[in-house]
Formats: structure tokens, C-alpha cells, sequence
């Protein structure tokens, strides 16, 4: 297996999380399967940078002399927002060479003005996903996912969420057990899917300013499975299913339907990583009343039915130890 070059940029004003992240499960992965990862950093100078939090950060070399990557990770934080023009001029250069191409947060902002993201889907924070859009019409802009792959391009939200596509990465390279390997190390998540929302539905939504509405919202998210029509929530709130469906989505910005589902399919896919409980008990219990109402579901939201996430997403139980 041919060794990978991981490079990773850095600038003064990088959050340190987007490096040491992903840095750690490359590293990891080298560990699992030795040769596999060969891991470097640069500055344009090759000077040291200074992160957000205000740790220094000594980089292996400057750019120019890095070796051209097989995939190279641009970083996020505060130092992209005025980015040193000759930081943009060499990722315009050099970020087509790379096999893979991946950002981390608002690294996103750095490949978009080298011209890296142009016809491209891409992701950010949820912060900067406007911002992103506006000073890069070129671009196409999701703010959901927590992260994006588009070809041989990879971007990712915030902080965490670099973890995330770094175990999809090692995953593809080396297959789920040594990712699986990285995760429980890091005691993380083997990976979360890259379609999650950056948001639970409970934060995607808005909190409504009357009781009423903040109660029907906390008893959607604590009954899942129960009758939760317009007309029987409307009836907890005590509102004509007109006023209620129009006063719900004016205070929180989302209808009751769509905040319903998004806490079904949170729920659904809380149970299916956590628990044995069959396809056909989450199903009742989440709501959806029969497993293929549920699969449907999924494949609408992620792409992927529910046994296929669980068979990706929940980690698996450690053998057991042989007798002797």
C-alpha cells in the first residue's frame, strides 16, 4: 500500500482544533497500519504560527519546500477571514495537484478564494455558510451537513466535524476496522454520517417566546411516537390548528411537521446507535408506526435505510475473549 503525504496548512489565527483533529486520526491510523500516512505541516515561511486560543505552533517547514501531497488539509479559523494574499495564490497553485483536497471549518473560505470550490457543493460552519455563499456565488453552499464531499474535494463545519471526515478518510483508505480503531482511541464515534445535521432539531429550531409553544416543543421531543398531528398539538396548546401551525412556524421558523420529523428521525437514530432494540420496536417507538414507514424516512434524510445505518454507525461490541 502506497504511503499517503498528509499536509496540513498553517497561518497565524488558525483554530487549533481543525488541525490537531484530523492530525490525530491520520496519526492514529499510521499507528494502526504503519507506512500507511506520512504526516507534515507548513507556514508559508515556515515560521511558527499562533492559534486562536493563543497556543504556538511550530510547523515542520515552509510551503515552498513542502512535497506535494497526496491530500492536503486547509484549516479553519479566525486568520482566513484576511488571508495573506501569497497563502491564496499558493493553495490556487498547488490545491489542484492534491488527489484530495479537504477543509476543515472556515478553511472552507480559503479553498473558495483560490477558486478551489467553484462549481463545487460545499459545507462550513454554520456561522459562515451566508457568508460563504455571498462573497462566493460561484459556489454551491449547504449549510446542513457536517461535512461534503463533491469528487476529490472534502469540507467539513466546525471543529469536530474535521474529526469526523478525517475517520471517513482513514475509513476509505484503510477500511472501517482501522478506523473503528482510531475512534475508540480517540473514544469518539466511529464516524457520524457526513449528511448529519450540524444542528440537533431541537437547536435547529428557534426556542418560541409563549409557554405554550415551548411546552408543545418539549413534549414533541420527550413523546416522539405519540399523535403528534397539527391538530392534536394544536389542541396541547390550545389554539386552532390554523392559529397554532401559523404561530409555531412564525416562532420557531420551521413548521410542526418538519420539526416533527427531525425529532423522529433524531430519535430513530439515537435508538439504532445506542440500543438492540429491533427496527420494527424504534419504529413504533420513534413514531413512524411500521419499519418501512421508516425506512423511507431515511432514505429521504440520509440516503441510507436504517439497517444500514446502524450496521455503519453503531459501534460493535469488542469480542468476546476466547476460553482456554
Amino acid at each position: 500500500m502506497a504511503q499517503r503525504t498528509v499536509l496540513v496548512v498553517l497561518f497565524d489565527g488558525v483554530q487549533s482544533l481543525d488541525v490537531t483533529g484530523p492530525v490525530e486520526v491520520f496519526a492514529g491510523a499510521e499507528q494502526h497500519t504503519p507506512g500507511t500516512y506520512r504526516l507534515g505541516t507548513a507556514s508559508l515561511d515556515g515560521a511558527p504560527v499562533r492559534t486562536t486560543s493563543g497556543l504556538t505552533v511550530v510547523p515542520d517547514g515552509a510551503l515552498a519546500d513542502a512535497p506535494e501531497p497526496h491530500t492536503l488539509l486547509v484549516p479553519g479559523g479566525r486568520g482566513t477571514r484576511r488571508p495573506d494574499p501569497r497563502l491564496t495564490d499558493w493553495l490556487r497553485r498547488h490545491g489542484p495537484r492534491a488527489e484530495r483536497l479537504v477543509s476543515v471549518c472556515t478553511g472552507a473560505a480559503l479553498l473558495a478564494g483560490a477558486g478551489l470550490l467553484d462549481g463545487r457543493r460545499a459545507t462550513t460552519h454554520w456561522a459562515y455558510c451566508d457568508t460563504l455563499a455571498r462573497n462566493h456565488p460561484a459556489v454551491e453552499v449547504d449549510p446542513d451537513p457536517i461535512y461534503v464531499r463533491d469528487g476529490h474535494v472534502a469540507t467539513s463545519a466546525g471543529v469536530t466535524s474535521g474529526i469526523d471526515l478525517a475517520l471517513a478518510l482513514v475509513e476509505e483508505d484503510l477500511g472501517r476496522q482501522a478506523a473503528l480503531t482510531v475512534a475508540r482511541h480517540l473514544v469518539v464515534f466511529l464516524r457520524r454520517p457526513g449528511n448529519q445535521a450540524q444542528f440537533s432539531a431541537q437547536l435547529a429550531a428557534q426556542t418560541a417566546r409563549r409557554e405554550p409553544l415551548r411546552d408543545v416543543q418539549q413534549w414533541i421531543t420527550e413523546h416522539p411516537g405519540a399523535d403528534l398531528s397539527v391538530e392534536a398539538l394544536a389542541a396541547r396548546a390550545a389554539l386552532s390548528p390554523r392559529h397554532f401551525a401559523r404561530a409555531f412556524h412564525t416562532e420557531t421558523g420551521m413548521t410542526p411537521g418538519r420539526y416533527v420529523d427531525r425529532v423522529r428521525l433524531e430519535h430513530a437514530r439515537r435508538l439504532l446507535e445506542d440500543s438492540a432494540d429491533g427496527v420494527e420496536e424504534i419504529s413504533r417507538a420513534s413514531g413512524y408506526g411500521t419499519p418501512e414507514a421508516m425506512r423511507r424516512a431515511f432514505v429521504r434524510a440520509l440516503g441510507t435505510s436504517p439497517a444500514e445505518y446502524r450496521r455503519r454507525f453503531r459501534p460493535a461490541p469488542d469480542p468476546a475473549p476466547a476460553h482456554t
